[in-house]
């Protein structure tokens, strides 16, 4: 197994990609703290995924909440390996101009501060198993931003930056930090995406932009967190990996 013996914090795990990436980490073999807002969508995954995994609800904005994950990854499990800032929000397609401050500060609390959060209460953890993984996710929006979703599109550029400068910093205490672009997928967040309804014809408007055909899929970001995960890419660090179906070539 590729993760037998790891710790991992997965957050946003109750659905979509977050999903995904525990589910496939549990399979390897590592113990999943299954981080989500929503309590009961935690709970459902981590007794679905089984035994190695223990569910905790948190707002990802809060240190106390976040201080409550590496808390239960470490009484749990005893110590923490990896770490999946996979938790995010957008605002719905629509003119810059339009979207509430309320809406705006929320989006960079999650998709941002969320990170700095975690990067304060995680490091000295990883730092006590020699190392680990931190994986974010950002998006193909932060590195080809197209109109009606800016705000959203400059907090996944802000995560990019964030995660190659991590990763220089955080190098020579051998925590690798890496992020992943996913293109549009199909999550519970893709209406807002599309600005539209989600059906067939205003899929395939979206589709077309994507050479392979099709949008990301949560196994797809899984297989991608797994790899960054893996002892396997030890000599890799400050990537933002494009899961996007040639949408960015």
């Amino acid at each position: 197994m590729r993760l037998a013996g790891k710790v991992a914090i997965v957050t946003g795990a109750g659905s979509g990609f977050g999903r995904g990436i525990a589910e496939a980490f549990a399979e390897e073999g590592a113990k999943v703290v299954v981080a989500d807002i929503d309590e009961k969508r935690a709970s459902d995954v981590a007794k679905e995924i089984g035994s190695r995994t223990v569910p905790i609800a948190a707002d990802v904005s809060r240190s106390a909440d976040v201080a409550s994950l590496v808390q239960a990854a470490t009484s749990a499990f005893g110590g923490l390996d990896i770490v999946v800032n996979n938790a995010g929000i957008t605002h719905r397609n629509q003119s810059l101009m339009t979207v509430p401050e309320e809406e705006f500060d929320r989006i960079y609390a999650v998709n941002v501060k969320s990170i700095y959060l975690t990067t304060l209460a995680a490091v000295p953890e990883l730092e006590k198993r020699g190392g680990g993984s931190i994986i974010n996710t950002a998006s193909t929006a932060g590195v080809r931003p197209r109109p009606g979703l800016t705000w959203y599109n400059g907090s996944k550029g802000a995560v990019i930056a964030l995660t190659k400068s991590m990763a220089a910093e955080l190098a020579p205490r051998n925590i690798r930090v890496n992020a992943i672009n996913p293109v549009m997928g199909e999550t519970g967040m893709l209406e807002d995406f599309m600005g539209m309804p989600d059906t067939a014809e205003n899929r395939a408007r979206f589709i077309a932009g994507i050479p392979l055909g099709r949008m990301s899929k949560p196994t797809d970001i899984a297989n991608a967190a797994l790899f960054l995960a893996d002892p396997a890419s030890s000599f890799i660090t400050g990537i933002a990996i494009e899961v996007d179906g040639g949408r960015c070539i």
